[in-house]
């Protein structure tokens, strides 16, 4: 993006910045000048130069609280929160294949770890009057798949109702708050999927994609989205550029959703 977003001096945190999505998000904004942290359960190989990590596992408790003390000692606060980490585990098989263990973890992981980052970071924000925090969702929380991902749609839903009302709550005290919800993104895992699909297919990796297309009733655009693209999203979405947006979601997904 150049010079045409300069967030040089802001403090953020970036949750899930060591692959997909989390890890262009964390190259785009430290390109902007921002001072960025990151975690992961793991470090990963590579980080962008001044990047911090902290290694943390958000799907507990106790890993966001110690996440969120990382980041009140060692950036003194937060400026802008994007609560990137997602994701699913639980098996296919439609509702059925889903006890109350599975739908614990799917919350666990994609609810749970922005509400308790929030909840820690936020407050700082609205004593300072500014701030801005990102809520990456999913078109899942309108377009869920039922063979394997209902419990992870129903979560992702669910931080999309938290995410306006805290928007109401914290917007008039200074604190933005937006969602972003992507469609199908490039990551890798969603390269190794296509590619998993296209040898139980017989196919090419672009066979694969397709299959991917055609289970979400297609995609417009002929492609899915690229981490890259959802990573500028967010680094205007969190820039004074975007000083007028608050409570909105931004979708992007090619043109998935086939409604208004």
């Amino acid at each position: 993006m150049g010079n045409w977003i300069d967030l040089a001096g802001r403090r953020v945190l970036v949750t899930g910045g060591s692959k997909g999505v989390g890890e262009a998000v964390v190259a785009a904004l430290a390109a902007a000048g921002a001072m960025v942290m990151t975690s992961a359960r793991s470090r990963p190989e590579t980080l962008p130069e001044g990047v911090h990590f902290v290694a943390a596992d958000l799907l507990t408790a106790e890993g966001c609280d110690a996440l969120a003390a990382a980041a009140l000692q060692g950036m003194g606060g937060v400026d802008i929160l994007v609560n990137v980490l997602g994701g699913s585990s639980a098996p296919g098989g439609g509702f059925g294949a889903l006890n109350d263990a599975e739908w614990a973890k799917e919350i666990d992981h994609n609810l749970l770890p922005a509400v308790r980052l929030d909840r820690a970071l936020v407050p700082g924000m609205v004593e300072r009057g500014e701030g801005v925090v990102i809520h990456v969702t999913s078109i899942q929380n309108r377009l869920p798949l039922p063979e394997s991902t209902i419990a992870y749609a129903a979560a992702k839903a669910a931080l999309a109702t938290y995410s306006k009302a805290l928007s109401k709550e914290v917007t008039p005290k200074g604190v933005r708050v937006v969602q972003v919800s992507p469609g199908w993104v490039e990551t890798t895992a969603a390269v190794a999927l296509a590619e998993r699909l296209a040898e139980q297919a017989g196919t090419d990796y672009e066979g694969g994609k397709k299959i991917i297309m055609d289970a979400l009733g297609g995609i417009p655009l002929g492609r899915p989205a690229r981490p890259q693209e959802v990573a500028d999203l967010i680094t205007f979405l969190v820039s004074p550029r975007a000083g007028a947006i608050s409570g909105a979601e931004y979708v992007i997904d090619g043109g998935t959703i086939p409604t208004v």
